[in-house]
């Protein structure tokens, strides 16, 4: 069955080419994102390593540990890296998880028959600290992955785990958020001293609240 949001992201241990890991204690209090490759040395996936690797101080200063996985063995990840750094013009520091036996691929259902029976397609997933699962995505293997729309989200996520607010379509980091309908007109005075805009009586508007 798949993953939906809410979640337990199912927990492994796995080798990568950061060493050995055990998902859930490597993630401890952090964020992640995991996000599966079909293959080696494929193109797309190059440039999506290679993206990653290039934000790795924009995901750290969110507190967000990154993991790919893909289905080839630890050498060819190794081999992988060294093409990925030289022709990204970038290090790759975080790991790449080596899934042979497809264990990872199965727990998160990441292999769809109808797209390949043998190969992963390209899924994200984003897991709190709580080890839920927060958001899912799954690209065509055509398409290569938006990582600052992932950044984005991510900050979204954080944002609205910590106050009673949403935000709305297309909004950046220090954009106006809006208040969750749950909270009354008076409460929101008192949660929100900046003060909110109410356009209509479910949709009211507040300055970002930790900013």
């Amino acid at each position: 069955m798949a993953l939906r949001l809410g979640d337990l992201a199912p927990d492994f241990t796995a080798e990568t080419t950061e060493g050995t890991i055990q998902f859930h204690s490597w993630l401890g209090d952090s964020w992640g994102i995991l996000f599966s490759h079909p293959a080696d040395y494929t193109p797309v996936c190059t440039t999506e390593l290679g993206a990653t690797a290039k934000l790795g101080a924009e995901f750290a200063r969110r507190n967000v540990k990154v993991a790919a996985v893909s289905v080839d063995p630890l050498d060819a990840h190794h081999g992988w890296v060294k093409d990925i750094n030289e022709t990204q013009g970038t290090t790759v520091k975080f790991p790449i998880i080596a899934d042979p036996n497809r264990v990872v691929a199965t727990a998160y259902d990441m292999i769809h028959p109808n797209a390949d029976d043998k190969a992963t397609v390209r899924s994200v997933f984003v897991i709190g600290p709580d080890k839920k699962i927060k958001l899912t995505l799954t690209y065509p293997a055509s398409t290569g992955r938006n990582f600052l729309e992932l950044l984005r989200v991510i900050d979204s996520l954080q944002l609205t785990a910590k106050y009673r607010v949403a935000t709305p379509a297309d909004w950046q980091e220090g954009q106006d958020c809006i208040i969750t309908p749950a909270v009354k007109d008076a409460e929101a005075e008192t949660l929100f001293p900046k003060g909110f805009r109410k356009v209509k009586p479910y949709l009211r508007y507040t300055p970002q609240p930790n900013r």
